[in-house]
């Protein structure tokens, strides 16, 4: 697809063969950005990593500071007393066993995110393949199965993201809007470094961050410096 006489001029900013410390990604990614609406900063990590070794797989999550500038859709699957600390917890769709079985004869999911309490996990079984395929199957790697739904809901509304790396070692992550002030998408950045450092496979040799783009929709890619 031939890119726009404005896309091609807009590269001529960026240096292809330069790695720019974050703080001035930032600032060519908004400068660059090739959209009348209010374009998505995303990142996108390529690791040392070995996919194929389940040891260094990577899975984590992290509470984006300043989220990612839109709030996800929850559901929480309770019942006892835990349905009236999910229905006070902020979460959009709440339900026990009728919502499972409203999911399971209409196939629908009107849902980002599924939380649910340990207990309910079993009655899920029914809904697994609806619930899978679309990645909504609450789970201990990305801290969806909860006794505290309140707090749970809470960081989720405000910006935890759960992430993983796919099949070619690559990890891809929004962390915001472009209209965000710099400083903010910054902080975001950061804050998702610091994550996936914290994961870092010890069997894992090497440079962990070998590659790192910033990009805008439809904007060109810009890489960032990584320590």
């Amino acid at each position: 697809m031939p890119r726009s006489k404005r896309y091609l001029e807009l590269t001529k900013k960026i240096d292809p063969t330069q790695s720019y410390p974050i703080a001035e990604a930032v600032k060519l990614a908004k400068e660059t950005a090739n959209t009348k609406f209010d374009s998505t900063v995303e990142v996108h990590l390529r690791l040392g990593i070995d996919p194929k070794r389940g040891e260094q797989q990577i899975r984590g999550t992290v509470v984006l500071p300043h989220g990612i500038g839109k709030s996800k859709k929850i559901a929480v699957f309770a019942e006892g007393d835990k349905l009236k600390e999910a229905k006070d917890s902020g979460a959009d769709i709440v339900g026990g066993q009728e919502l499972i079985d409203e999911i399971k004869s209409t196939g629908k999911c009107d849902f980002e995110v599924a939380v649910t309490t340990p207990d309910m996990m079993k009655n899920l079984a029914v809904i697994a393949k609806i619930l899978g395929p679309r990645g909504l199957m609450p789970s201990p790697k990305n801290e969806t199965i909860t006794t505290n739904i309140k707090k749970t809901v809470s960081e989720l509304k405000k910006g935890k993201i759960a992430f993983k790396n796919d099949d070619t070692s690559n990890v891809h992550q929004v962390i915001g809007k472009i209209s965000f002030e710099d400083a903010k998408l910054v902080e975001n950045f950061q804050a998702l470094i610091d994550a996936l450092n914290k994961l870092k496979p010890e069997s894992s040799k090497g440079t962990f961050f070998k590659n790192v783009t910033l990009t805008t929709t439809m904007g060109p890619g810009i890489k960032v410096a990584v320590k």
